[in-house]
């Protein structure tokens, strides 16, 4: 069996909807794992923001303009009147219960059963439709299996016995959808697993279920070389390693959610990216298996922070970073690039939430730096610190002013962070010098 997910733009219009089900209606078994509707998590994220607030008839008129939405989509796509009034009454009855959330006080617990919705009407309207069509398909509700535990990872034995069990007791069905993102946490309570999360639950379920392939199916052939919004005549990659894509991810490559291909390495069970556009494609394949060495895409990742942390006590005292780490951590704050000298430290963070009150706690004993507006620049392939090649890259960075450098902590990554009034420039002399000289 195989996991395919569909993003919001693959369901965002009827045409898209009618798309993915010619693409999964094969006569291959498969669980199909579908986000929200394109636009629905953003209006629903704005119904929250608008309750905490204080904005209630703001939030309460921007519901009613989202169910008119789904009014016009249920009226296209449905011709069977018994199952038009079926969907269009889950549908009403998800737009009431947005309407009673309005007088709750706003938590994170109600945020998270706000923007649930989206994921469980877009599944219960594309289960009826494939049924309309005469599929055989199921709903499977991803709160009956789909759990976190206390550290907000996967609780993978719970989500294993559930989900076989319900697959078990549930009728005989060629497709089973179920919904990305949306999860239950350790207490019960409704969660998820964070913005573009369905990629991430399409994997866990191929893990989980020992899936022959999981596929993520986007409006983009593949992972491509280079950001295509950026730099001309990129292309797909057609293999990648579960390490190469997973660095592409983490650092910018917008395609895959940084965290997706961890269940899958784990499992060994091969990712493929694949295009709604031109399903023929053959997409990028990410696998256990690494495919030659040298430079094969870059990815640039923004919003980066730089801090230097500079102190003449860090000269030959051991202890120095053990204290920096200990102040990231009390504010749970990750690092992503870290290089050293005798007497400074310089760092990135991506998320400076947390910035002002780690900067004072640094102070206390170091003189801090920090610089915004910074963007890391990653360039990925399989041993690329050990290709032949690879020095011949900063050649053709002398008009860019490098802040910092990550080389040799990883043999498939090396990582420059820039200023981000540099990153285009950067990626346009990268993509027209570096993969010729990884080829040459």
């Amino acid at each position: 069996m195989k996991v395919l997910k569909f993003g919001g733009t693959s369901v965002g219009s009827i045409e898209n909807i009618k798309s993915v089900k010619e693409i999964i209606n094969d006569g291959d078994k498969k669980i199909v794992v579908l986000s929200a509707m394109s636009g629905t998590t953003n209006d629903l994220v704005k119904i929250s923001e608008h309750i905490k607030n204080g904005a209630i008839e703001t939030a309460v008129q921007d519901i009613e303009n989202l169910a008119g939405k789904y009014e016009i989509v249920i009226d296209e796509l449905f011709e069977v009147s018994e199952l038009k009034q079926t969907v269009s009454n889950y549908i009403d009855q998800v737009f009431e219960y947005l309407i009673g959330l309005t007088s709750e006080k706003h938590t994170e617990f109600l945020y998270n059963k706000i923007v649930s919705q989206g994921e469980l009407m877009s599944t219960f309207m594309f289960t009826k439709y494939l049924i309309q069509d005469g599929i055989n398909a199921r709903l499977l509700p991803a709160l009956d299996f789909m759990r976190i535990d206390k550290s907000n990872e996967p609780d993978d034995f719970y989500i294993k016995q559930n989900l076989n069990r319900i697959i078990d007791e549930s009728l005989p069905a060629d497709i089973y959808i179920t919904q990305g993102f949306i999860c239950l946490d350790a207490y019960g309570n409704i969660a998820n697993l964070q913005r573009g999360g369905s990629d991430y639950t399409a994997t866990i379920i191929g893990a989980v279920i020992e899936a022959a392939e999981v596929q993520i199916w986007t409006d983009i052939d593949g992972m491509h070389n280079n950001d295509p919004r950026i730099v001309d005549n990129t292309h797909a990659i057609s293999n990648l390693s579960f390490d190469e894509a997973a660095e592409l991810a983490y650092f910018g490559a917008k395609i895959l959610h940084p965290q997706t291909v961890m269940p899958a390495r784990e499992a060994n069970i091969p990712v493929r990216l694949k295009s709604t556009i031109e399903p023929t494609s053959h997409g990028t394949l990410i696998s256990q298996d690494t495919d030659g060495g040298g430079i094969k895409a870059i990815a640039a990742k923004d919003n980066i922070t730089a801090i230097k942390i500079k102190s003449a006590r860090m000269l030959l005292a051991h202890g120095f970073l053990k204290k920096v780490f200990e102040i990231f951590e009390k504010y749970e704050t990750s690092i992503d690039m870290i290089t050293t000298s005798e007497i400074a430290v310089s760092l990135t963070i991506d998320n400076d939430t947390n910035l002002n009150a780690i900067v004072e706690e640094l102070k206390k004993f170091s003189i801090v730096e920090v610089d915004k507006n910074q963007s890391i620049i990653c360039l990925v392939g399989n041993e690329v610190v050990k290709h032949h090649e690879t020095h011949r890259l900063f050649q053709v960075l002398q008009d860019i002013s490098v802040r910092m450098i990550s080389y040799g902590g990883s043999n498939n990554n090396i990582s420059l962070l820039v200023n981000t009034n540099d990153k285009n420039l950067a990626l346009k002399h990268l993509n027209k010098y570096v993969f010729d000289f990884a080829t040459a």
